[in-house]
C-alpha cells in the first residue's frame, strides 16, 4: 500500500515586508517625513525595529471586507462609530508606532466625535484590526496591548483571532466583546461569500443581523 503525504494548502502571499533594525525614534520620524503621506506602504515601529509593509491583493481584499463587516454591524446594531483607517498611532513614550489596517472608536466615539484625535492624550481606538498573511517581525499583540487598545482582531488569510485586553495583556476569546452576539463562524461565512459576490454577501449578512435582532 502506497502512503500519500497530505498536500499542504497553498502558501498565501499578502504582503511584501522589509524590516530595519537598530532604528531610533528620531530615525523613524525622519523616515516617515522622507516617505511622506502619499504612499501605499505602511510602517510599524517597535522599540528599534521598523517594518515597512507593502500590502498586496489578498491583504487589501481581506482588510476592506473586514472593514465593511464592522461598519455594517455598527449600522445594523445602532452603534456610533468613528473610522480611523490606517491613521498613524505613534507613542513616543512607548517607543512604538503603527499604521494599522483598520482602527475604530465605538465605545469612546462620543469622546472624539467631530475632531482630530490626539493619540498622546485621547484614549486609544476601541478596536484595531491587522491583516498579517505573511510573516511579520513585529509582535503586534504586544504592541497594541502596550497602547491600551481594548480589542484587537488579527486575520492571517485563514484564521480569525479576537483578543481582549485583560490586565495589560491580550486574552484570546471566541467572540468579540464589542459584537458579542455575532459568532465567529458568521465572520468566516461573510468573507467566503464575498469572494464570489460582495454585494450578495453584504445583503445576506445584513438580513441575518436583522433577523438575529428580531429573534432576541
Amino acid at each position: 500500500m502506497v502512503s500519500v503525504a497530505p498536500i499542504a494548502p497553498p502558501l498565501l502571499v499578502g504582503e511584501k515586508r522589509v524590516a530595519l533594525r537598530n532604528i531610533t525614534w528620531q530615525g523613524y520620524q525622519q523616515i516617515l517625513e522622507i516617505l511622506g503621506n502619499k504612499r501605499a506602504a505602511r510602517l510599524t515601529f517597535d522599540r528599534g525595529i521598523l517594518e515597512i509593509t507593502m500590502p498586496l491583493e489578498e491583504h487589501e481584499f481581506s482588510g476592506r471586507l473586514i472593514e465593511r463587516l464592522i461598519v455594517m454591524l455598527a449600522v445594523e446594531l445602532g452603534f456610533k462609530i468613528k473610522t480611523m483607517g490606517s491613521t498613524r498611532l505613534d507613542r513616543s513614550d512607548l517607543n512604538r508606532g503603527a499604521e494599522p489596517d483598520n482602527a475604530y472608536y465605538i465605545q469612546n466615539q462620543p469622546i472624539v466625535a467631530g475632531r482630530t484625535v490626539d493619540i498622546e492624550t485621547d484614549p486609544p481606538p476601541d478596536l484595531v484590526v491587522e491583516v498579517d498573511i505573511t510573516h511579520t517581525d513585529i509582535d503586534k499583540p504586544a504592541l497594541y496591548a502596550s497602547m491600551g487598545v481594548p480589542e484587537f482582531w488579527r486575520y492571517n488569510g485563514r484564521e480569525w483571532r479576537i483578543y481582549t485586553l485583560e490586565n495589560g495583556e491580550y486574552l484570546e476569546v471566541s467572540v468579540s466583546p464589542t459584537f458579542p452576539k455575532i459568532p465567529k463562524e458568521k465572520l468566516y461565512e461573510f468573507l467566503a461569500a464575498a469572494q464570489l459576490d460582495e454585494v450578495e454577501a453584504e445583503e445576506n449578512f445584513r438580513n441575518w443581523v436583522r433577523e438575529m435582532k428580531q429573534s432576541n
